[in-house]
């Protein structure tokens, strides 16, 4: 769990601004196990060895991510393409770097 702030809304906290005007709003992710039993990759010449020496088992697990986001403070506004985009950008942006934290090759 964890909660972006605007850079330049932070300075401002920071140079003794209020800091009611900040917006706080919680994000995370999770990474569960998928519930499935893991099944085995074996290259060709490790089926034919002895036993399962050479194989691996592999499972999969499922990410959850988290977003609140105030992209207008307005009840009657309506989302623009730009901040749908910028979203995408975000949650996609997002599971990369999650990926390559782990080390994930597959999509």
């Amino acid at each position: 769990m964890y909660a972006p702030v605007d850079i330049p809304a932070m300075q401002a906290v920071m140079n003794g601004g209020d800091s009611a005007y900040v917006a706080l709003l919680p994000s995370g992710f999770a990474i569960l196990p998928n519930g499935q039993a893991g099944t085995q990759r074996c290259a060709a010449e490790e089926r034919n060895s002895i036993g399962n020496g050479g194989c691996m088992e592999e499972g999969g697990s499922l990410l959850t991510v988290a977003f609140q986001i105030l992209v207008n403070s307005l009840p009657t506004a309506k989302l623009t393409v730009e901040s749908v985009e910028t979203v995408n950008n975000l949650i996609s942006c997002t599971v990369q770097k999650i990926k390559a934290a782990l080390h994930c090759d597959s999509t």
